[in-house]
């Protein structure tokens, strides 16, 4: 995410206002199942993908409400390396899961969500929490809003360290601890934010330059929850992707990029709405 290439964003588009689109009802219905299946077998697998500086324990709260609902739900690893590799490796997860899959990525995971669809079938909705949609061709970095606490110089915001079989140039980067307890996870408590910084996980630079191969949500259903208090990918960025990619939007006052982790309940009833569309 150096200054060259992850840090110029688009100036998000004057006069772009939030609108909250109505939820789709749930019309899969367990009566039309044969006799023989049970309610469970009807409901699509739940497959939850984590961004950068996170780990996939940030679905924790999303996992035991959906699961208290009846769901199958992973929560799986996401490698922060290049979004090619990353989009593959969870492509070829998706691959072992029988059925249909609700995809939901948040952030940085939201790119890999985009790719990873394309290369399978079974993905039926996707779900984007807090999250970039990029385009073909567009990176992560690119999308994140001219807004944005990120459009900083990269010293202000990172440490960096090397990592074996890195790309030319490429470096893995930690959010300070002043960046990620203040625009990361504004809206969680002082030691809970400190002691996500303490355990993030590191994102290579080459995760956020490597552009977007796909699109998946060009023809695969989307949902999009956008917090208004989010600080790392702006709203008006945010809005900007759910309106090409047609998505059931919706507006979450206040929060944090770390929504998900503040309010869980309220990212989860987005997710199960995704879920009972799929029949």
């Amino acid at each position: 995410m150096h200054r060259t290439h992850s840090f110029r964003y688009a100036a998000a588009a004057a006069g772009i206002s939030f609108a909250v689109s109505a939820l789709i009802p749930a019309h899969a219905s367990a009566a039309g199942l044969p006799a023989t299946a049970s309610p469970a077998a009807a409901k699509p697998t739940i497959v939850l993908v984590h961004g950068a500086w996170a780990d996939a324990s940030s679905w924790n709260g999303e996992v035991k409400i959906l699961r208290g609902q009846g769901y199958q739900v992973r929560a799986v690893a996401n490698p922060l390396q290049n979004l090619t590799t990353d989009s593959q490796t969870i492509a070829d997860f998706l691959k072992t899961v029988r059925g249909p899959v609700v995809l939901v990525g948040h952030s940085y995971g939201g790119s890999v969500i985009t790719n990873a669809a394309a290369e399978v079938k079974n993905v039926k909705a996707l779900v984007f929490v807090d999250a970039a949609a990029p385009a073909v061709g567009e990176t992560n970095g690119s999308l994140s809003g001219s807004t944005s606490a990120l459009n900083a110089p990269p010293s202000t915001l990172f440490d960096t360290a090397a990592y074996p079989q890195a790309p030319s140039g490429a470096k893995n980067l930690y959010l300070k601890k002043n960046v990620f307890v203040r625009d990361f996870a504004g809206d969680l408590p002082t030691n809970q934010a400190e002691n996500l910084w303490a355990t993030q996980r590191a994102a290579s630079t080459a995760a956020f330059d490597t552009p977007s191969k796909h699109a998946a949500w060009k023809t695969i259903p989307s949902w999009y929850f956008i917090s208004t208090g989010d600080r790392i990918i702006t709203p008006q960025s945010e809005q900007r992707m759910a309106r090409r990619a047609h998505a059931r939007t919706t507006l979450f006052r206040g929060g944090s990029h770390l929504t998900l982790i503040s309010h869980p309940d309220a990212v989860a009833k987005v997710i199960g709405t995704a879920a009972r569309s799929v029949g």
